[in-house]
Parts: structure tokens; C-alpha cells; sequence
């Protein structure tokens, strides 16, 4: 109590503060002209039917406004996730819309000006072609990556397959995609966060690792998706803390997880690889439609 009434002549007040305040104001002022009436003091008896009135008003406010605050951990998750894929399929339109009609442009006009250059200029025209032709390929396969539109009409396994053989295409990274179950009546939220995640994966193992090999595989267990991530390269120190330490990717995995109320476990050492393991619950609107769907197939 003590501790409450501190925390109200606390200034400058917060709003939590105010409505307490007000709240007691009231309570005192109620009690005050009560206490009169029953002494009988001359006091009308609609003032205090008014200020039980403003008592009963204030007390509804009050506890209304407690309810309000008071959000769903997993409504937030959800609403995250969903600005921040909101986010990437917009910039998604804007890099494959606008700027890759730029480049497009840019790139007939270059070839228009390749046919009236003399010849001793007609190989640096070339040159300049073939990086915008470089460049477009780069926004596309960024735009790609940004919005995965096969993951709607593909599926999960088929698009991490298709993504791995376009990610690892030109590179001496032998890899393999085990996926023992049908992927299917999986909820949106959690192929998005499983096919995020190894594709972060993916890019820092061909970043740092110098890895020969790669492994992904994915689980539908009767508790959720179990996602396994492992290479054979140079491995490195986890750090406890990603985002202070500045692991963004490993950060950004450990979140996408987290808002998904699973859990992400990295192992790894210096010279013996790094193994990731994802486990994502189902949601509890999901897991009815899931458990029909293993049975169906």
C-alpha cells in the first residue's frame, strides 16, 4: 500500500498514475460527503447520488483501460511477423517493379546506343550491357528472396529445394534436403519462419564457413516442425547475446523462432561445423487442422 500511494505523488505522473490519483480523489470526495449525510450535516441528497455517480464512472474507466493495455503475447508475435513480411513483399514489388523496369530501360537504351558507336567504343558498350544485365539478375534474385511467391504454390519442401539449388548452384557445397513427411497443412506463419531461416542459414555458411557439405531437414512431429540446419565448416562461437554481439543473422533467427513461442538451439565449434536446430510448436488453431491433414495423407 505503501508502495502504491508512493508511486502516485510521483511527478511528473504517468497516465497509470493519474487515473489512481483521480481515482482516489473521487473515493475521498465520496466518502467525505457520505460521512456528512450520515452526521447529519445539511447536504442534499443528489450531490452525493452525483458523486457516487462519478465514483462508479471513474471505477469502470479505470478497469477498462487496465483490460486494454494488456495484450496477448502471441497476438503481438503474429501482428510482428506479419508488418514485418508485409515490409518485405513491398520492397519486394518496388525492386522488381520500379527498379527492374529501370535497369530494363536502361539496358535497351545501351543497346540502341551499341549499334551507332564506332567500333573502337563498341566493347565498352558491351561491358556496360553486361553489368546491367549483371545488376537485373541481382535485383531479381533479391526481390526473390524478399517475397518467396513458390511458397504459396509450391509448398515448403519444394521451395527450400528450389532455393538451395539456386543459392549453391555455382558453388563446391554439396547439400541435401531430407524431408521424411508431407509438408502440407502447415500454417503461413511457420513456412515463412522455417524457409527465413535457412536462407539465413545458407548465407552465412557461404559466407564464413567455408563448409563441403550441408544438410537440412525438416520433422512435422505431433508437437510441431522440427528444422535441421548442418554444415561441415569452420564453425565459430555462439554468442549468448546475437544482436549485442553482433550475430544479426543468428539474432534475427533466434527472434523469428521466439515470436513463434519455439525454441532455437545452435551448436557449434571452432573446425566441427555448426548444427541448428529449430523447434516451432503449432499453434493452438492449427494443430487440429494439422493432425487432420498428417491423417488424410
Amino acid at each position: 500500500m505503501h508502495a502504491s500511494f508512493k508511486s502516485i505523488i510521483t511527478w511528473p505522473p504517468s497516465r497509470e498514475n493519474a487515473r489512481r490519483f483521480t481515482l482516489l480523489l473521487c473515493i475521498c470526495s465520496t466518502l467525505g460527503c457520505l460521512l456528512a449525510y450520515l452526521l447529519a450535516h445539511p447536504l442534499p441528497l443528489g450531490l452525493l447520488v452525483l458523486n457516487g455517480a462519478a465514483l462508479a464512472c471513474v471505477w469502470i474507466h479505470y478497469r477498462l483501460s487496465r483490460k486494454s493495455i494488456k495484450f496477448q503475447p502471441q497476438e503481438l508475435a503474429d501482428r510482428l511477423l506479419e508488418v514485418q513480411e508485409n515490409e518485405r513483399h513491398r520492397l519486394s514489388r518496388e525492386l522488381h517493379d520500379d527498379i527492374g523496369q529501370l535497369l530494363t530501360a536502361a539496358k535497351l537504351q545501351s543497346e540502341w546506343l551499341k549499334r551507332r558507336l564506332p567500333e573502337d567504343l563498341q566493347g565498352q558498350c558491351s561491358l556496360l550491357s553486361d553489368t546491367l544485365d549483371e545488376t537485373l539478375n541481382k535485383v531479381r534474385d533479391v526481390s526473390a528472396i524478399l517475397n518467396p511467391r513458390q511458397l504459396t504454390s509450391l509448398g515448403l519442401e519444394a521451395s527450400l529445394r528450389a532455393h538451395l539449388l539456386k543459392t549453391l548452384a555455382n558453388t563446391p557445397v554439396k547439400w541435401s534436403l531430407d524431408c521424411q513427411q508431407r509438408m502440407t497443412g502447415i500454417p503461413d506463419e511457420m513456412t515463412v519462419a522455417a524457409f527465413r531461416i535457412t536462407q539465413e542459414a545458407v548465407t552465412n555458411m557461404l559466407r564464413h564457413a567455408q563448409a563441403s557439405n550441408l544438410l537440412v531437414r525438416l520433422q512435422r512431429l505431433p508437437e510441431g516442425l522440427t528444422l535441421l540446419i548442418s554444415d561441415d565448416g569452420q564453425g565459430f562461437v555462439p554468442a549468448s547475446h546475437p544482436g549485442r554481439e553482433g550475430q544479426r543473422g543468428m539474432a534475427g533467427m533466434s527472434e523469428r523462432v521466439e515470436q513463434l513461442g519455439g525454441t532455437l538451439k545452435v551448436t557449434s565449434e571452432a573446425g566441427k561445423g555448426t548444427h541448428i536446430e529449430a523447434r516451432i510448436p503449432w499453434a493452438p488453431r492449427a494443430l487440429e487442422r494439422a493432425s487432420k491433414n498428417k491423417v488424410l495423407h
